[in-house]
C-alpha cells in the first residue's frame, strides 16, 4: 500500500466526488495554475488568511529553550485573541487535575508557567492556522478546510509522537504536520473556482500532482511565513524515499497515519483493514490508536 494509494482514497473522500470525471483538459488547467501559484508563494499565499504577524516572533523566543515567561508575557500581550487563548488554555480542568493547579490562572505569567515551553508552542501554533479553516469561498473549500484542519492537527501530534524515536526534532515535527496541507487547502480552493459543477477532477494522475505541487506550495508559503528552515525542508523532502532526514520521515509517517485516521473515523474502513494497517509497528499503531482521541 503506498501513499499516492492513500492521497488519492483521501481526495476522493474530502472532495466527496462523485463518478462524473473532468476532462483532461479541465484537470491541465488546474494543473497549470496550481504549478503558477507554487512558482509565484505570494499569489498562492494571497488566497489563503495570513497567520497573525506576531506568531513567528512568539515561535522564536519559544525555540529558546532559556526563555524568559515575562518577555513571553510582554509579547503575547500584542495580540489580545492570543491573550484570550492562553487564559482559556491555561483554565482548562485538565491542567489543573494534573499539576494540582489554582482553579482560575488570572495572570499571563502565571498560565505561560503552567503551560509550560511545550504546551505553548503548541498553542500558538494552533491558533496560527484557524483562520486558516474560517474563511469564507466557495462550498467545496469550506467543506474541505475543516476536515484538512483536522488532520493537520492528527499529523502534528502523529509526527511530534514518532519524532523522538527517528532522533528528529519533536517541536519542528509537529509544525510541519500543522503546515504541510496548507497548500493544499489552496488547492481544492483554486479547484472551488475552476471546475465545472458537473464533472470532478479526479483521475489518478491529477490527484498525485495536485499532492506534489500543494506540497511544493506550502513550502514556499512556509518560508514566507518565516518558518525555521528545518520545518520547510521537513514539508518539502517527506514524500521522498527512505533516505530523506529523520524530520521528513517523521513528517511522512505522521501524515500517512493522520490520513488513514481520518478514513477510519468517517466509516471509509474498519480500523483493522489490512490496507489500514499492512506496514505498521507496534509502535505506530500505538500512535495511530492515540489519534482517535484527538478531537477538538
Amino acid at each position: 500500500m503506498s501513499i499516492a494509494e492513500i492521497d488519492a482514497i483521501y481526495y476522493r473522500w474530502l472532495a466527496a466526488a462523485g463518478s462524473a470525471q473532468a476532462s483532461a483538459e479541465a484537470e491541465r488547467q488546474i494543473l497549470e495554475e496550481l504549478a503558477r501559484l507554487a512558482r509565484e508563494p505570494v499569489a498562492g499565499a494571497a488566497l489563503i488568511p495570513r497567520i497573525p504577524a506576531i506568531i513567528p516572533q512568539l515561535m522564536r523566543t519559544l525555540q529558546n529553550e532559556n526563555m524568559s515567561a515575562a518577555e513571553l508575557s510582554r509579547q503575547l500581550a500584542q495580540d489580545v485573541l492570543l491573550v484570550a487563548e492562553v487564559y482559556r488554555e491555561a483554565n482548562r480542568p485538565c491542567y489543573h487535575s494534573r499539576y494540582n493547579a489554582s482553579p482560575s490562572i488570572n495572570n499571563m505569567e502565571g498560565a505561560i508557567m503552567l503551560l509550560g515551553q511545550n504546551g505553548m508552542r503548541m498553542l500558538l501554533a494552533r491558533v496560527a492556522f484557524r483562520p486558516i479553516v474560517s474563511m469564507q469561498s466557495g462550498g467545496l473549500t469550506i467543506r474541505t478546510a475543516p476536515l484538512i484542519w483536522r488532520q493537520s492537527e492528527k499529523c502534528a501530534l502523529a509526527a511530534n509522537l514518532v519524532a523522538p524515536a527517528m532522533q528528529a526534532n519533536a517541536f519542528d515535527a509537529y509544525l510541519a504536520g500543522l503546515m504541510a496541507n496548507v497548500g493544499l487547502v489552496v488547492a481544492f480552493r483554486l479547484i472551488d473556482q475552476m471546475h465545472a459543477p458537473d464533472a470532478f477532477p479526479q483521475s489518478d494522475a491529477f490527484i498525485a500532482q495536485v499532492f506534489a505541487q500543494a506540497r511544493i506550495l506550502s513550502v514556499r508559503i512556509a518560508e514566507l511565513w518565516e518558518f525555521p528552515e528545518s520545518v520547510t525542508r521537513a514539508i518539502g523532502h517527506a514524500a521522498a524515499d527512505a533516505d530523506a532526514d529523520p524530520q521528513a520521515q517523521a513528517l511522512a509517517l505522521g501524515e500517512r497515519l493522520s490520513k488513514l485516521r481520518m478514513l477510519v473515523d468517517t466509516g471509509r474502513f474498519p480500523a483493522d483493514d489490512p490496507f489500514v494497517t499492512a506496514g505498521l509497528g507496534r509502535n505506530e499503531l500505538q500512535v495511530f490508536d492515540k489519534l482517535a482521541d484527538e478531537e477538538e
